[in-house]
Parts: structure tokens; sequence; C-alpha cells
């Protein structure tokens, strides 16, 4: 459909842009609609009071406007999807509910209605209500009858293999996100990340009605995919683009992927080398150990320690297999006498952490690659997603 390039962003109206596409143009949508919020109320930034105010786009009318607002680009949109897509819109309560009436009596069929909690919301100045923290985004698929791509398998292990619920807390846009300039409303890198590993497929083109900053773009090409982003505004198509030039720098676009799979919430793997006689040794015994301390090859105890519940041994970057923890966050520390009392012969120092693990492997159907480098024989806690290569 779009062989020439895997960023296209059009400025423009998506009334009138969306209906130009081909049927089954897309494999899948994410919208991030006006939520109509721009009257003239006051939030938190910063630690200062501002006003919520976007622009004269995020202004409302009457709610039988906004109804049929929401009505009219729904309708474009669901025939440029192809027969197994999905669609993911987000909003709050002002907008959310019109947003699913629209779909019902469009003939989309909702899957499930997302609670994205945010980690860290801004402070409620009235003190008068619960303070915000949450917003919705709605996934539906085309048809009723049809089957949706989702990939399960990806969310599960992202998961720590439990199945992922709705409720899905991800921090709020990080100034990590914000190099090139920010938008009002931007959404974060993370939450596109997820969003699109769990509908989509590498070569799969994405839709974007009000592209804003182009964070949808971003992931998507980061993830192999290819985007097509609608923005009427000049500035935030010129911030679209600046923030593309960014992930053309192989370097910047790997940091950026690099924190775009973080979630502090994510199960994490120890990674550890071992020598080949070493590592038959530990995976008989369900025992693999560290020196403890300073020295080279120790296992320093980093943030994300305790959502640890898989072990990922190797010997110089090869023989990959992966196994869970016992006791998932906790260590123990032995002493050398204590090793060798269970058969082993430890050389280099007198105490050592100990992680215990069932023996039996974790079939995954792709085998991580552990480049060799200078830190290959380092042991170091990464998040599973990073060992999985989710993209």
């Amino acid at each position: 459909m779009f062989p020439d390039t895997n960023f296209i962003l059009l400025q423009g109206d998506s009334m009138e842009l969306i209906g130009q596409f081909p049927d089954k143009s897309f494999n899948a949508i994410f919208a991030d609609p006006p939520y109509f919020l721009s009257n003239g109320g006051i939030s938190v930034h910063s630690g200062k009071a501002v006003c919520v105010d976007k622009g004269d786009w995020d202004k409302g009318g009457t709610p039988e406007h906004i109804y049929q607002y929401n009505k009219q680009w729904l309708y474009l949109c669901r025939e440029k999807l192809t027969d197994n897509g999905s669609i993911w819109i987000s909003g709050t309560y002002h907008n959310i509910f019109a947003v699913a009436n629209c779909l019902t009596e469009l003939g989309y069929k909702i899957l499930n209605v997302i609670t994205w909690q945010k980690s860290d919301p801004p402070p409620n100045l009235s003190c008068r209500y619960f303070n915000f923290s949450t917003e919705y985004i709605i996934w539906a698929r085309k048809s009723a009858k049809v089957p949706h791509v989702f990939n399960y398998e990806v969310m599960k292990q992202m998961n720590g293999e439990k199945q992922m619920t709705d409720v899905w807390r991800i921090p709020a846009v990080g100034s990590w996100e914000k190099h090139c300039g920010k938008h009002p409303t931007q959404k974060p890198l993370r939450l596109l990340y997820r969003i699109i590993l769990a509908c989509t497929n590498e070569g799969d083109t994405i839709l974007d009605p009000f592209a804003g900053s182009c964070t949808t773009g971003i992931a998507a090409n980061l993830l192999g995919r290819n985007f097509v982003g609608i923005e009427q505004e000049k500035e935030f198509v010129e911030l679209g683009q600046r923030r593309k030039q960014e992930i053309e720098d192989p370097v910047s676009a790997q940091k950026i992927l690099k924190k775009m799979r973080e979630n502090p919430e994510e199960v994490m793997v120890l990674v550890n080398h071992a020598r080949k006689e070493l590592r038959e040794k530990m995976i008989v015994n369900g025992i693999c150990y560290m020196r403890a301390g300073e020295s080279k090859g120790s296992l320093q105890v980093a943030p994300g320690f305790e959502r640890m519940k898989y072990l990922l041994l190797h010997t110089n970057g090869e023989n990959v297999q992966l196994y869970k923890l016992k006791t998932p966050g906790k260590f123990k520390i032995w002493t050398k006498e204590t090793l060798e009392e269970h058969g082993f012969s430890p050389e280099h120092a007198k105490y050592y952490v100990v992680l215990e693990f069932d023996n039996k492997p974790i079939y995954f159907k792709k085998i991580p690659q552990l480049k060799q480098r200078s830190n290959t024989y380092k042991a170091k806690i990464i998040p599973l997603s990073e060992i999985m290569d989710l993209r």
C-alpha cells in the first residue's frame, strides 16, 4: 500500500483525508481525538497551576455536536481497516462514553476498555474530588464476526507469564520524549509500544488520524511497522517530523527503543554467563551463584531486583536457556564452604550471591541473541521484553 516510505505524515483535516485512502488499507488505528476539555479549567504542571486549554481544536460544542463529530470520523475509519484489524481510541469520561456508543452503532465490536493508570498523576487543586489518575482506551475490532489480531502470548510474556489485565500502570510522558518539543496531549511511547505489539505484526501499517506529536509513528517505526498520520496543526506536523529525524540516527533509535520498552512493573531477568562445565552443574543443582562484593564479575543489587523472576544462563553468549526462579526477587548469601558442600569449587571470593531456580527450562520461540562484547560476562538484570525481543 505504501511502498515508498514507512512514515507518512499529512497535514490537513482528518474528515477530508481519511476517505481518500483505499478500503482495508490499515491493520490497526490508534486515535487520540479531541476530548473537548478546553473550557478555561485549571490543572498542575511542574508544581504550578496552569490552564488546561489546549487550543481551538479542543474547544467543545454541544453534546450533540460532539457525538456527531465522533460518529463521523469513526464511520470513515471503519472501512479503512483490514477485516481482522482493530482500533484503539483514548479518552476520559468527558468523551469516552459517547465514543463507545458510536462504535456500537457503527457495527464495531468492543473488545476491552483499557484503564491507563498513570503512576505519576498531577495533584487535584480543588481537593473536592478523588485525584484524576486514569484515562481510558477502548479497543474494538471492525466486525463482530471476523476474528481480530491479538498477540496474546507476547502480552503474556510481558506480564511475567500471566494473562495481562485491562488495567495498565504506565507513567505519563517523560522528559526523554520531549527532546524535539512537546504536544499538550502527548501520549507516552510506552503506552503505544504495548498497544502496537498487542494487535499488529512487523510490516503492518498503522493509521493515526489525530497524529499530534506522532508518538504512534515513532513507536510504529521502532517496532518495524509502517505509519500514516494526519495532523491539522502545522507546528505539530513539524514536531512529528523532528521526532522522525531523531530516530533516523541508529544510536538515538536504540536509546529510545530501550526506554520505550521500560515498564516500572515489568518482570525482570538475571542474565548470567557461566563456563560450560559450571553451567551444567548449576542446572543439575538448580543453583546459580556469583561473587558478592565489588570485584569483577560480582552482582550489584540494582532497581528492579525485587521484580526478578527469571534466570537466563549462557556461555559466552551461546547455549542460552531461560529458567524460573524458585523465589522471585530474593537471593541468599552463602560462604565458599557452603558452596563446596553442594559440590562446587569456588575460588575467587569468600561470599557468594546464590539464586535457586527450577531446572526445568522454559521454551520460547525465538532464542535471544546475546552479542559477545566487553560486558557479556557480567551478570546483569534486564527487562523480560528485552530478552524476548518482542519486536
